[in-house]
């Protein structure tokens, strides 16, 4: 019988050296821990060409088989009016190979799906208003079946090229080829962690300043609109977003690099996802964790600004821990979870381990819970992620109420922003992040959001100021460094 392929290879505390020499193949994705910087994370995972991929925009859905697939693709699916039925159909089918059963359970991903989920995929999950302008090329969703994958396993410090039965021994090769290639011509590079030099793209610029799409009024008038309707009992919370918009030209792993460098976090990822178009994800949050049957979420609610000297900085953070608005505001989204958790998880498995948690990050510090529960069945990780999507700590309480008001009041789509990147493994683990911190690249435009959870004794000033304080690393950064 086939079974999964572990080839060793040197061990690499970033990928991001084999992932410069594996992004011409398609749809390259690098999920990066920034472990150097957070010394308790696990993984690094890598992949690339997929045998087939999911995606979707503006309800219309279509799966797209590799060439070599094509006239006989792995599986036949039945017809379905959502992509998130597609996916669930697929990750059952993969999971029921007889090699997939006996895949190693010590691994993050050992082949199966991958990908991003843009917030308003939430549209397949809940009836919701449309209002939004669309003007982002990017697909609504874009999800990859991976035959193979890089993972680094920073805990036992080793590195291995995971190969699935789905993989012929022609890939194999030209993988092994391409790697080996790699990391003779750049031996230092892989025991140090610097990325080989890009060849023959060029370089990043950015052509044009970070210009919001709401002025000082207009966020005003919408963060009234806020307070009105939680006022009349609409909501409780709403979280209420403005992007940012400029102009670039050349390689945006560029400016992954620099960011990755000044801003690093846990729940780093950079995708490359056709011509000129890319997510650069530097997200502090995750979404939901399966492993071994545990789902988790970390949800985050409550921010302040690092001080400028240690003595300001810790008083930033006792101020955080102390305040009453920002941990009711994040039990709010506990609560919001507990129920998204309990539509699939094990009756009475809901449990919070952690409340109001500090976590520090290179220019803010955050409140951070923990919730779990517990599921059964190696597929059913990607059903407790799409009846919990999106996730609460980005929306407001009710979920649905806030969405609606969202649409009402945020002029463009959110696209990525507020989605996930996320995993889904043949062996039943899974891990997805929240993309809130995240860039998308799309032909010669670039945007980045940034937002804030909206409760009744919200004050202007203070949640206006906050979407810059969460932004600015990214925007001052790009504008410093790469501005013509």
């Amino acid at each position: 019988m086939p079974e999964i392929k572990r080839i060793t290879l040197p061990y690499q505390a970033s990928l991001l050296s084999l992932y410069q020499a594996l992004r011409a193949l398609p749809y390259p994705a690098l999920l990066d821990s920034n472990h150097d910087a957070f010394s308790d994370t696990k993984f690094d995972i890598l992949v690339a060409n997929p045998l087939a991929r999911i995606y979707a925009k503006q309800g219309a859905h279509h799966i797209e088989w590799r060439d070599d697939q094509a006239d006989t693709p792995l599986y036949t699916l039945t017809d379905s009016d959502s992509p998130l039925s597609t996916l669930e159909q697929l990750l059952t089918l993969s999971t029921q190979e007889p090699w997939a059963k006996n895949a190693p359970k010590d691994l993050p991903f050992t082949g199966g799906l991958l990908g991003y989920y843009g917030y308003e995929c939430g549209h397949y999950v809940e009836t919701l208003p449309d209002n939004v302008l669309h003007d982002i090329s990017l697909d609504q969703l874009s999800v990859g079946l991976y035959g193979w994958s890089i993972v680094s396993s920073h805990a036992s410090s080793t590195t291995e090229l995971i190969i699935t039965p789905w993989c012929s021994i022609q890939e194999e090769k030209s993988l092994l080829t391409q790697i080996n290639k790699a990391l003779s011509l750049a031996p230092s590079a892989a025991l140090n962690s610097d990325p080989i030099e890009p060849q023959s793209r060029p370089r990043f610029v950015l052509k044009t300043p970070f210009v919001s799409n709401m002025t000082a009024l207009e966020y005003k008038t919408k963060f009234d609109t806020v307070k009105d309707y939680i006022l009349s009992g609409d909501c409780y919370q709403v979280n209420l977003a403005q992007r940012f918009s400029s102009h670039y030209a050349g390689d945006p792993m560029d400016a992954y690099l620099r960011l990755r460098e000044v801003c690093p976090t846990p729940f780093s990822a950079f995708m490359e996802l056709g011509e000129q178009q890319a997510i650069l994800s530097h997200s502090p949050e995750r979404f939901l964790l399966c492993e071994q049957g545990r789902v988790e979420s970390k949800p985050i609610k409550g921010t302040i600004a690092r001080g400028k000297t240690p003595a300001e900085d810790k008083a930033n953070a006792d101020t955080l821990l102390a305040s009453e608005k920002d941990r009711a505001e994040n039990l709010m989204i506990v609560d919001l979870l507990r129920n998204d958790l309990g539509r699939t998880c094990l009756t009475g498995s809901i449990k919070v381990p952690k409340l109001f948690a500090l976590e520090s990050y290179a220019n803010v510090h955050h409140l951070v819970s923990t919730v779990e529960g517990r599921i059964e069945g190696v597929d059913q990780s990607i059903r407790v992620f799409h009846e919990s999507f999106p996730g609460g700590s980005i929306t407001g309480a009710p979920k649905i109420r806030s969405m609606e008001i969202i649409d009402e009041l945020e002029p463009h789509e959110r696209s990525v922003y507020c989605g996930s990147i996320a995993y889904f493994s043949v062996n039943g683990q899974m891990d997805s992040s929240i993309t809130i911190r995240t860039l998308i690249a799309d032909r010669g435009r670039i945007h980045c959001w940034a937002g804030g959870g909206l409760v009744a004794d919200s004050k202007y000033q203070e949640e206006y100021q906050e979407t810059f304080t969460k932004v600015g690393k990214l925007t001052h950064t790009l504008e410093h460094d790469f501005l013509k």
